[in-house]
């Protein structure tokens, strides 16, 4: 089956593949005390800062968990866009693993600005009330939106003057670097990021991520949230050779570029057909459309995908690492039949 349904649904880059099957043979030191854990380690140094200490973690949700507990007490409150992912497919987790209540808030393009925040941002001292302290956002966010530098730069600047913190979602940053021809640090770090939560499980990976804190004083408890929310993977050395393959000869961009490249492919084929109106910037991996309701059904009998907005038959495409041309000429050439 071929599909246009979410980038978690490709399979395996062979090269990651490859890696897991090496690092099957003896016996390794569980928990993260084996050689390739401390290889991945050490590439992600490379990219980051030498200070960093990496904590791999089994998944997304869990990624965000352990990230979000480092930066709050119970007391405090989290602020997301309300198509934040820790906001609409999360379940509850933040509310459950931090006891801090989020606040959404909606946005046209996924994306936060200075001004949208502004006004968040009172209350402080107030023992009335939940006290702001996080600002969630992703990137690429959950629209395909990519935020330039400069707006990141601007909403850590202004979390950190009210002794806050930014905490960036990066399960598709990958993309987001591709699309502005940036580095990983370049969209994170060096823009004042606080935690990174990265993943490559919608690039080509099998499963992991990796939280990233950028504050030192951040680490402290870091490997004890990570255990106490079940995401310490004791045979650890699978998880890690994957991260060694994804960064081996830029893997990981290679892999972006490629999905970024197919999404550009396909919006710019379909964006002209009567009924179909491209809603969101096709910045990354992932298009925003909407059509008439009984073509998602008749396309839907050759091609899965998802509705993001039942009430304006809005869908989602999503294009991924092994999206071919003739995936995208496919899907094309079947949707031109119906007009």
């Amino acid at each position: 089956m071929r599909s246009f349904a979410s980038d978690n649904n490709s399979g395996v880059h062979p090269l990651i593949m490859e890696a897991i099957v090496r690092a099957n043979k003896d016996h390794a030191i569980a928990y993260g005390d084996d050689d390739y854990t401390r290889q991945a380690g050490n590439q992600l140094k490379t990219i980051f800062g030498e200070d960093i200490e990496p904590c791999f973690v089994l998944n997304g949700t869990g990624s965000n968990m352990v990230a979000l507990q480092l930066l709050t007490r119970p007391f405090h409150s989290i602020l997301t866009t309300s198509t934040g992912h820790i906001q609409v497919d999360e379940c509850g987790a933040p509310a459950k693993f931090t006891s801090c209540m989020v606040k959404e808030i909606p946005t046209s393009d996924g994306k936060w600005s200075v001004d949208l925040i502004r006004p968040l941002l009172h209350g402080f001292g107030d023992q009335h009330h939940s006290q702001p302290k996080v600002i969630y956002l992703s990137q690429a966010t959950e629209l395909g939106t990519v935020y330039s530098p400069d707006e990141l730069k601007a909403i850590c600047d202004l979390a950190h003057s009210f002794d806050m913190y930014v905490h960036m979602d990066g399960s598709r940053l990958a993309n987001a670097c591709a699309y502005l021809n940036r580095s990983m640090a370049a969209l994170s770090r060096d823009c004042g990021i606080d935690v990174l939560s990265l993943g490559g499980t919608k690039n080509g990976m099998m499963l992991g991520e990796v939280v990233i804190p950028f504050r030192p004083e951040l680490n402290r408890y870091l490997q004890f949230y990570r255990k106490q929310s079940a995401q310490l993977y004791s045979k650890m050395r699978y998880h890690s050779a994957q991260f060694i393959a994804y960064f081996e000869n830029d893997l990981w961009l290679h892999n972006a570029r490629h999905a970024n490249a197919m999404a550009q492919l396909l919006a710019n084929a379909i964006k002209d057909l009567p009924g179909i109106r491209i809603t969101q910037k096709t910045e990354s991996n992932v298009i925003f459309l909407t059509m008439d309701k009984e073509l998602i059904q008749k396309m839907r009998q050759s091609y899965f995908f998802y509705t993001w907005n039942e009430e304006n038959n809005e869908i989602r495409l999503a294009c991924s690492w092994d999206t071919t041309e003739e995936d995208v000429n496919g899907f094309v050439s079947l949707l031109k039949s119906y007009f």
